[in-house]
């Protein structure tokens, strides 16, 4: 028998809106497969966001690197917009319920006109959602450890 996630009650009435990281990381549409490789290189990075402008054109999850295309190719053909991405309007509730029943702890928000305007990231725990806070705070950890790392190589 697992473990059974319960989320938080606060998920009620809400909207992904309302939690939504608001800030994510933008890709631009010439990012190369080899880009995306050394995106991911932060183990919390989950996704890449390629867009165009705001537009958002993939979503690349770190299960398609696997695929097999040269370096130097758009990393854009790596990813999908297909079960990745949700409005700013829908349930947050709802949300919460797909992501844990289909495993997916990443959604791309995005507009009316398919505008990036923010990304659902589900907590590891399952209980509730990052913030922005959360996100910045794991980059300049990432950012310690690598600048950390280079002292040492020096």
């Amino acid at each position: 028998m697992g473990l059974e996630i319960v989320p938080d009650p606060r998920l009620d009435g809400r909207t992904v809106a309302d939690a939504m990281v608001r800030r994510p990381k933008l890709l631009g549409a010439a990012t190369t497969v080899a880009e995306a490789h050394d995106f991911f290189a932060d183990d919390h990075v989950h996704c890449a966001l390629i867009v165009a402008g705001r537009k958002l054109l993939a979503v690349v999850e770190r299960s398609d690197l696997r695929m097999s295309l040269p370096s130097q190719a758009p990393a854009v053909a790596l990813g999908s917009l297909d079960a990745r991405v949700v409005r700013p309007d829908a349930d947050l509730r709802t949300s919460w319920d797909a992501m844990t029943a289909s495993r997916r702890r990443r959604l791309a928000v995005i507009d009316d006109n398919g505008n990036c305007v923010g990304l659902l990231c589900l907590k590891r725990s399952g209980t509730g959602f990052c913030s922005d806070a959360d996100v910045e705070a794991r980059a300049a950890e990432f950012a310690d450890r690598v600048s950390c790392c280079a002292d040492l190589a020096d």
